[in-house]
């Protein structure tokens, strides 16, 4: 019999590559909106500072460039500490169903890296369902941080559409 055997290196380098890409965040939220008001709400700058951030965050300044190939910027300021910027680039935006941007801290956590969020619209008996998923992240800490994050977000989307 024949085969190819890989250096135990290159093996744990590709089982360490594998648990990365598994570090996800996956979330499903609904939201009492047509999917074109919620893509609205999404990539206009003034709502995103209405609803972005966990609860408690404000968003002083918010910059979007909504394309393929386009920058965002946005300004967030805890309650208690300094303000700190999200940054990044649109790589879909597919009006109403699909937008998806890289994410990046500025400055970064040491444990931080590159990464994307993608979420998916779909209408589902009048309402919207809103399905996201970001990562790969390097920890469980980061991913764990995020998945807070985008709750929070998540409910206060669902809010601000209900509220308009």
């Amino acid at each position: 019999m024949i085969g190819t055997a890989l250096a135990p290196d290159h093996t744990d380098y590709l089982a360490s590559r594998t648990v990365a890409a598994e570090i996800t965040v996956k979330l499903s939220s609904s939201v009492q909106a047509p999917p074109h008001r919620v893509f609205e709400a999404m990539t206009d700058p003034d709502q995103v500072a209405e609803w972005w951030g966990p609860e408690g965050f404000t968003c002083p300044d918010v910059t979007l460039e909504v394309r393929v190939g386009g920058a965002y910027r946005i300004a967030m300021q805890p309650p208690e500490g300094e303000l700190f910027h999200l940054v990044g680039e649109y790589v879909e935006v597919s009006p109403p169903s699909r937008l998806a941007y890289t994410f990046r801290w500025e400055p970064p956590d040491p444990d931080d890296q590159e990464t994307v969020a993608r979420l998916a619209m779909r209408e589902r008996a009048g309402a919207t369902e809103i399905e996201l998923t970001q990562g790969p992240f390097a920890t469980e800490a980061r991913r764990d941080l995020h998945e807070a994050g985008w709750t929070d977000s998540l409910a206060r989307l669902a809010r601000h559409l209900t509220a308009a």
